[in-house]
């Protein structure tokens, strides 16, 4: 097999090409999408109430361990 014919079909072991510097090559879009979604749940705010159930069980969790 010519050197030509291996590069035009891609030679066993022969790793993608990458565009620039994306290190996620293909799934770089995936990972954007995924990072965005990450970044707007972690901004989001607790709603009042779940807050006060956290603020409950902080103050129950002294009175259990004396138990």
């Amino acid at each position: 097999m010519s050197q030509m014919t291996k590069q035009a079909t891609g030679a066993v072991g022969a790793k993608p090409r990458r565009s620039g510097n994306d290190p996620l090559g293909a799934n770089s879009e995936i990972g954007r999408k995924l990072k965005q979604y990450y970044d707007e749940l972690v901004s989001d705010e607790v709603p009042d109430r779940f807050a006060e159930l956290l603020s409950q069980l902080e103050k129950a969790e002294p009175t259990q361990k004396k138990a």
